[in-house]
């Protein structure tokens, strides 16, 4: 009799077994403490890429100079962090509007706590992405170095974070129309590197040279900071690239691996070049080619073989190599620290290459996919229109209202004195 009821309950569960399987199917995502530790190091890692950014430029500056120099990023780290939380992070990630921007259910953080976004809080979400929208305007500001007004790189900084960089986000990573159409980009070469690449060759033509440039020669005063900065950028960089699988997974095994192979590789394609074509290999060649190849790397980091990042990053140390050498004389432009040579072109390629070399989670053409190089070119033309019509008329504005560079005085005096009343080294 007991045998014949078992029998009976086995067979009135296995009725529901479907309904079970579906309820387990569609709970609500529940969160990873791995997954959310690994975030937690990740956000803390992108922060510590912008001092590490102000450390790379502020060695490239003269010396009267360095302070003004680190100031642009240590400011803009404070003044993004309050636009993320107030607007910015609504206008990426909010619900998608038309594939162009985000809505405003998350104005003020407004229902973002410690529920749960895929495996993490999301809030750590919410904070992990704001770390890339502080970085992204701080890379603009190497381009002007030495000659922006300070208090014009405040208004800019707002309003270009506002509206460009959150919505070109929005289009890659929070539901928008690039998204949509197949553009691949792990961990922000688009939205990223061309986009601050692009916008500084814009703000550069726009402010004009450096008093002196390129008659005068304007040389770095403290190679050792700038290395320095490249140590810390490239420690950063495995939060950056590692951190955007969002989780403590194979992928992000995969990037962390796949960007220190190509910071290695530009490293040495720039040193090896520049070696062969001027006879001496320079360190701050090799900051420079290591910067390159993790600009390089950082859209394809997860989708991308290590050998395939090899070719990658060597490509990208020659390739921005050239553009600093030969592309900057040739059009005549003062980009102070080389933000459209390495970020740009280096962003572009890699945005390219992604599309050629992915064989992770997604197909490049090498893989059997032709169609992807298309789509990654369309989000390149994309991300640079926006990006350099968009800083064109932000700067146009600034400059008619309040004006964006010192005065030829306050120039030459530098701007640690004229725009902030101090010295950096009291000798």
């Amino acid at each position: 009799m007991r045998k014949k009821t078992s029998m009976l309950m086995l067979s009135v569960l296995s009725l529901f077994a479907p309904a079970l399987a579906f309820a387990a199917d569609t709970a609500a995502p529940t969160i990873d403490t791995g997954d959310t530790a690994w975030v937690l190091i990740s956000t803390a890692l992108v922060m510590l890429m912008t001092p590490g950014l102000a450390f790379f430029y502020a060695g490239m500056v003269r010396r009267k100079n360095v302070l003004g120099t680190m100031m642009h990023s240590f400011f803009i780290l404070c003044l993004i962090s309050i636009q993320w939380v107030i607007w910015g992070y609504t206008l990426s990630f909010g619900t998608d509007v038309s594939g162009v921007i985000g809505g405003l259910e998350f104005f003020g953080l407004n229902g973002v706590g410690g529920e749960a976004k895929g495996t993490i809080p999301h809030l750590i979400f919410m904070m992990y992405q704001g770390m890339f929208a502080i970085i992204t305007v701080a890379l603009i500001t190497g381009a002007v170095a030495e000659r922006v007004k300070f208090s014009a790189l405040v208004i800019f900084t707002l309003v270009w974070a506002t509206v460009i960089y959150d919505p070109l986000c929005h289009w890659v990573w929070g539901g928008g129309w690039l998204m949509s159409m197949g553009a691949l980009d792990f961990a922000g070469g688009t939205v990223v590197h061309i986009s601050s690449g692009i916008s500084a060759l814009v703000f550069a033509l726009v402010i004009g040279k450096r008093k002196g440039y390129p008659k005068e020669s304007i040389m770095p005063h403290s190679i050792g900071l700038t290395l320095l900065g490249t140590a810390l950028l490239w420690f950063g960089w495995f939060g950056f690239n590692s951190g955007s699988a969002l989780g403590a997974n194979g992928i992000a095994a995969l990037a962390f691996v796949t960007t220190n192979t190509a910071a290695a590789a530009a490293a040495l394609g720039w040193v090896f070049f520049e070696w062969m074509h001027r006879g001496k290999p320079t360190v701050l060649g090799a900051a420079s080619g290591a910067v390159a190849g993790l600009v390089a790397i950082t859209p394809g980091a997860g989708f991308v073989e290590p050998v395939s990042a090899i070719i990658i990053g060597a490509i990208a140390g020659v390739g921005c190599y050239l553009a600093v050498s030969y592309l900057k004389p040739a059009l005549g432009y003062d980009d102070s620290l080389d933000v459209f040579g390495i970020h740009g072109v280096g962003g572009t390629w890699g945005a390219i290459a992604t599309g050629l070399f992915a064989s992770i989670g997604a197909k490049g053409a090498f893989f059997g996919n032709p169609k992807q190089v298309l789509i990654q070119a369309e989000a390149v033309l994309a991300t640079a229109a926006l990006a350099g019509v968009g800083t064109f008329i932000i700067i146009k504005v600034l400059d008619a209202v309040i004006g964006i560079r010192v005065s030829a005085e306050d120039e030459v005096m530098g701007l640690d004195l004229s725009q902030h009343g101090e010295n950096g080294y009291n000798l």
